[in-house]
């Protein structure tokens, strides 16, 4: 039968279910093992340097507190981490974190500890540490790969220095804690929130306390910053609130449109601002959606798209059942990461909020943080042609590594939009789950050989014409490049 009949869109089609039902996922890789609990981890937008922090806290329990400092780099084709520093922190462990250039402010206990880090050329030295991270404060020796595959020892290219600025106190309530921190844009102003439901605003870099107030009935889980130093807070009282200084601009209402959900029956887990993908100057604000109680049959969590501005709903999906603990957007605006606290992760397509990537239980336990790799120069070299990598870390003590292959490593001709089932036999890549709609919503480009007008319908659309293109929105092709197997697995 023809490239165009209706057996070659079949065959594509059945070559495409084939491939994502054999395919079990391969657990992601462990870059690192701390030597206690990981609870935050930062990547640092211009360099290949991984920042995460933990520990046991004041309990005399012999579990160390510390922040350690990762170097990131391509051996071998694979992202390996090692060791650079290892910063102390005595009895306080850190639980939250946000980054600004070299500096660190670390949430600890009900306090806020500002750290300034820098990178220096390492002196020559002979002492040599193994991966787990155990005790070493400076730099370690690498075993790199050789040609004989023994692994000669080569020294670091570079060690951290690390001093520390401020400490202020961010939370005053009896089981004092700081639960979030966040930097604006330029880095002039520090927000945090904790169990005490205060925000507060700091001058930074001088630590100077410009404002606090109540802004919940309770602890605050997270917070983000938007266009105009705008602070949006989500908060254990079911609330999630626009604040412009201490004036409330709006409080969102994701259910508003959904009347079936009591407005208790859910409360904010988790917010963050992100850019909008091939749309310069475009916010999105993105907001967790988690049970309040917990059932012997758990209805599913949910994810939900706002406008950055108007600060509307544009868009709420389902994100499974397992409760979610963390979120992460990338920078490019495209994919969201999710923890969970059964120690699963996931990966959404942040334009139809449609899960790509998913792996149950890649921790042991809880999921506290996710990070993307920026895609920034240096990111891009570390990425080394996938698409996303995100960064996991959890309660157990592990950093681990979620790819997104390039979907132009697609096998076997495939040049579809996410969601087609596109894996990889040999490299063992985690199956990418299939989606009922090609980036539902979505009008054609006016290059697709669709009506350029009509949304896209159930399917996902595959294209094998040598000449395709396509894009995280969209996909399309030539028809005189060759043949587009069709969203109607039984049409032409």
């Amino acid at each position: 039968m023809g490239r165009g009949g209706r057996g070659g869109g079949a065959l594509t089609q059945r070559r495409a279910d084939v491939c994502g039902a054999a395919m079990a996922p391969r657990r992601p890789a462990e870059l690192y093992r701390a030597p206690f609990p990981l609870y935050t981890v930062r990547l640092h937008p211009r360099r290949p340097l991984a920042i995460t922090a933990g520990g046991g806290g004041a309990a005399k329990t012999g579990i160390r507190n510390g922040v350690h400092f990762l170097q990131l780099e391509q051996i071998g084709g694979q992202l390996s981490a090692s060791l650079l520093h290892s910063h102390d922190t005595e009895t306080r462990a850190t639980m939250t974190m946000a980054l600004a250039d070299d500096i660190i402010a670390a949430g600890q206990d009900a306090s806020c500890h500002i750290l300034r880090f820098s990178l220096q050329a390492p002196e020559a030295k002979s002492s040599s540490a193994g991966r787990n991270g155990s005790g070493e404060k400076g730099p370690r020796k690498r075993k790199g790969p050789s040609p004989t595959g023994q692994g000669d020892t080569q020294s670091q290219t570079s060690e951290v220095t690390v001093e520390s600025l401020h400490s202020v106190r961010t939370d005053f309530s009896p089981d004092a804690l700081q639960k979030a921190v966040r930097f604006n844009a330029d880095c002039s102003l520090l927000v945090t929130g904790g169990a005490d439901g205060f925000l507060r605003l700091w001058e930074f870099p001088s630590m100077k306390k410009t404002l606090e107030f109540k802004a919940h009935d309770g602890e605050i889980e997270d917070i983000a910053l938007g266009p105009d130093n705008k602070v949006v807070t989500a908060g254990r009282d079911f609330q999630c609130c626009v604040w412009q200084q201490d004036q409330l601009v709006t409080g969102l209402r994701w259910n508003e449109n959904l009347p079936g959900i009591p407005d208790k029956a859910y409360r904010y887990q988790a917010c963050r601002f992100g850019a909008v993908e091939d749309n310069a100057g475009a916010l999105r604000l993105y907001t967790v959606q988690v049970p309040h109680k917990r059932e012997r049959r758990p209805p599913p969590c949910y994810l939900t798209k706002w406008d950055g501005k108007s600060f509307l709903p544009l868009l709420t999906r389902p994100c499974g059942n397992e409760v979610i603990s963390c979120l992460s957007i990338s920078d490019s605006g495209t994919f969201l990461g999710l923890g969970t606290v059964t120690g699963s992760v996931a990966i959404h397509i942040a334009f139809s909020l449609q899960r790509l990537y998913y792996v149950k239980e890649a921790h042991g336990i809880v999921v506290t943080d996710v990070a993307f790799v920026p895609e920034s120069r240096g990111g891009q070299e570390l990425l080394a042609g996938n698409e996303a990598a995100l960064l996991s870390v959890a309660v157990d003590s592990r950093c681990k590594l979620h790819l997104v292959p390039s979907r132009r490593r697609c096998p076997g001709g495939c040049h579809g939009c996410w969601g087609a089932h596109c894996c990889s036999p040999a490299q063992g890549q985690a199956v990418f789950t299939h989606t009922p709609a090609c980036m539902e919503g979505l009008q054609h480009p006016s290059s697709s050989p669709f009506s350029p007008q009509a949304p896209f319908p159930s399917g996902c659309c595959c294209c094998s014409a040598p000449g395709s293109s396509w894009s995280p929105s969209y996909c399309s092709s030539s028809p005189s490049q060759g043949s587009c197997s069709p969203l109607d697995p039984q049409a032409p």
